[in-house]
C-alpha cells in the first residue's frame, strides 16, 4: 500500500485477514509523498494490532536494516523506470494476468543487490 493517510478500510482488511492468521502483524505502508531519491529516511508508517485494533508504532522505534542499499536500489530502480513494473494485488485483482507476485521486479532486484553489483 502507498499512500500517507490512515489505512484504508480496504487495507486493513487485508491486514486483519493476515493478522487472522500470523501472530504479532504488522501493517507496512509506504508515504508516496515522501519516494523520492534523495530521501534519507525510510518513508515507512508501520502499525501494530494491539486488542483487535491498528495502532500507529511510534517511528522512533522501528529499526531497518540495509535502509542506505535498500534506498539506493530504489533509486537506481525509479531512474530506470523498473518502478513502472510492480503489480499489487489490487491491479491484479483488476486483471489476474498481472503478476502480483512481481517475479521479474524481484528479478530486477536480486540483481541490483549482488556481490557483483558491489552489494552484499
Amino acid at each position: 500500500f502507498v499512500c500517507a493517510d490512515p489505512p484504508t478500510p480496504c487495507a486493513l482488511k487485508v491486514a486483519d485477514k493476515i493478522a487472522e492468521q500470523f501472530d504479532n502483524p504488522v501493517l507496512l505502508m509506504l508515504d508516496g509523498n515522501k519516494m523520492s531519491p534523495d530521501y534519507r529516511v525510510p518513508p515507512i508508517v508501520m502499525y501494530e494490532r494491539k486488542d483487535s485494533r491498528w495502532i500507529l508504532k511510534d517511528k522512533h522505534t522501528i529499526m531497518l536494516r540495509q535502509w542506505e542499499e535498500t534506498r539506493a536500489i530504489a533509486s537506481q530502480m525509479m531512474e530506470s523506470g523498473d518502478h513502472t513494473l510492480l503489480v499489487d494485488f489490487d491491479s491484479h485483482l483488476d486483471d489476474i494476468t498481472k503478476d502480483w507476485t512481481n517475479q521479474k521486479l524481484n528479478t530486477k532486484i536480486e540483481e541490483l543487490a549482488s556481490p557483483a553489483n558491489g552489494n552484499i
